[in-house]
């Protein structure tokens, strides 16, 4: 049966032509940074193109297309598939209601709206918002429209699959593909058994929201109790039934990458592209260096899928402060110096011309400073361990902090406060050029007749440091 399903898709995908009356056929582009960075053919497939920046109008328009006699329809979806529905029945003229979580960013529920449906929030994630969805259809008796586990929708998004192997020379040897619900992951690896089935499928997830992972290593499906939201687009707790039974047997290997990975992969595709993915539109990039990198591949060809770029203005930020960790060329630590005129200078005289990206420090006795620094990186781990290395030969007690959440949400921003030892205080604010050694050259200025006892210094990447 299970067969049976994946040649019926495969031929679904085939006469899938209805797909271009309102998508586009996107670009599979050639990502000459990474290339040569990462020693492969990487090419990314852009369906952050799409009229509505996502794949997801695909799947909508090939199965609403061909419904019959359909007034209104409903659906549910954390963002993507919503506006695919809503742009769809604008083109058809069909009534629309689309249920979406609480937690969708503003950006997608606004497009939804700009297409004409009505938008109903409920729930914290896509789950509770399906959930409500199907209340409402059978309800209202509405056409409940699914956003992966449907025939007609994964065959819609499978042909971005052909697009892939007729636009690349050669056929990939390796495709990467974000998995949410596995609409998309189910379409193309349908497509791919048949036409190039020498390409590896590899299913890429968020770490903290890994149904489609978790199900393919115990060969069943599993319902997350929690998932997490940064990567909305594919925040689902249970992969659907169909695309699991289309996928399980077919997809080489799956793989998660963390939140910092994300977003450096996102500034990576912003890097080759100049456009900004959403954090579910990140992911195979980020697989495809993490595979790399741990596999120690050299000489292939990597597609990656570049999903989606509906991504909340507000949520940069956020962005640019991990992405240099994810990408290990910022490292941060805890230092322990002497508290004495002039320990600040000789600290920052053995990081050397490495720019100091973050320096937070509060008097606390006569004896030690503990010290939180960030480190601007050029060689990616080896830098970090010859400086930790440095600094330990010099006697200072160091603590990597580099992958600890607590102390890149929290600690860095609670160095301060009223201190009983120090006195006399006054406080100063400094403008100064942002550029290596700089830091040192303002410590130098001060001089060693004074004693340091608040310093907060943040590189938030403009001309001057503060």
């Amino acid at each position: 049966m299970k067969d049976n399903y994946v040649k019926k898709c495969f031929k679904k995908i085939q006469n899938a032509d209805a797909v271009y009356d309102i998508a586009v056929r996107t670009p599979t582009q050639a990502a000459r940074k990474l290339s040569q960075k990462l020693n492969n053919n990487i090419f990314i497939k852009r369906e952050d193109l799409q009229p509505v920046f996502s794949f997801k109008l695909r799947g909508a328009y090939n199965k609403i297309s061909n419904l019959k006699n359909i007034n209104h329809i409903v659906a549910a979806s954390a963002g993507n598939h919503a506006q695919g529905v809503a742009l769809t029945c604008q083109k058809l003229k069909i009534l629309s209601s689309i249920v979406m979580p609480q937690t969708t960013p503003q950006i997608k529920i606004d497009a939804v709206k700009d297409y004409g449906s009505k938008v109903i929030l409920h729930g914290d994630t896509y789950d509770d918002a399906y959930d409500y969805a199907k209340i409402l259809a059978k309800e209202q008796e509405l056409d409940f429209i699914h956003p992966y586990d449907d025939l007609d929708v994964i065959a819609g998004q499978g042909t971005m699959a052909s697009e892939i192997l007729d636009q690349l020379k050669t056929k990939p040897d390796y495709i990467f593909v974000p998995v949410g619900g596995g609409g998309l992951l189910a379409g193309i690896t349908s497509y791919l058994s048949f036409e190039s089935p020498k390409t590896k499928i590899i299913a890429v997830e968020p770490s903290d929201s890994d149904c489609f992972n978790q199900a393919f290593k115990s060969k069943k499906r599993v319902k997350l109790n929690n998932i997490g939201i940064f990567a909305d687009g594919v925040a689902v707790k249970q992969i659907g039934k169909l695309t699991f039974d289309l996928t399980k047997d077919k997809v080489s290997s799956s793989m998660l990458v963390s939140t910092d990975e994300i977003c450096a992969g996102i500034k990576d595709l912003y890097d080759e592209t100049r456009t900004i993915a959403e954090p579910a539109g990140a992911l195979s990039i980020s697989g495809i260096k993490k595979f790399i990198k741990t596999h120690n591949i050299k000489n292939k060809t990597f597609v990656a899928i570049f999903c989606g770029a509906n991504m909340n203005f507000d949520r940069l930020r956020h962005v640019s402060e991990r992405s240099d960790i994810g990408e290990v060329n910022e490292m941060l630590i805890g230092v322990t110096i002497p508290e004495k005129p002039g320990s600040f200078k000789r600290f920052c005289s053995l990081i050397g011309k490495k720019s100091i990206t973050e320096f937070n420090y509060r008097y606390s006795d006569q004896n030690k400073a503990h010290v939180f620094v960030g480190i601007k990186l050029n060689n990616g781990t080896k830098d970090k361990n010859q400086i930790i290395s440095a600094l330990k030969t010099n006697k200072y007690r160091v603590i990597d902090l580099t992958d600890n959440e607590v102390a890149k949400l929290h600690i860095r921003y609670m160095v301060g406060g009223v201190s009983s030892g120090a006195s006399n205080e006054m406080i100063f604010r400094f403008i100064f050029p942002e550029k290596p050694g700089e830091l040192l050259n303002f410590l130098n200025a001060v001089g060693s007749s004074w004693n340091i006892s608040l310093f907060h210094y943040r590189n938030h990447g403009s001309d001057f440091g503060r």
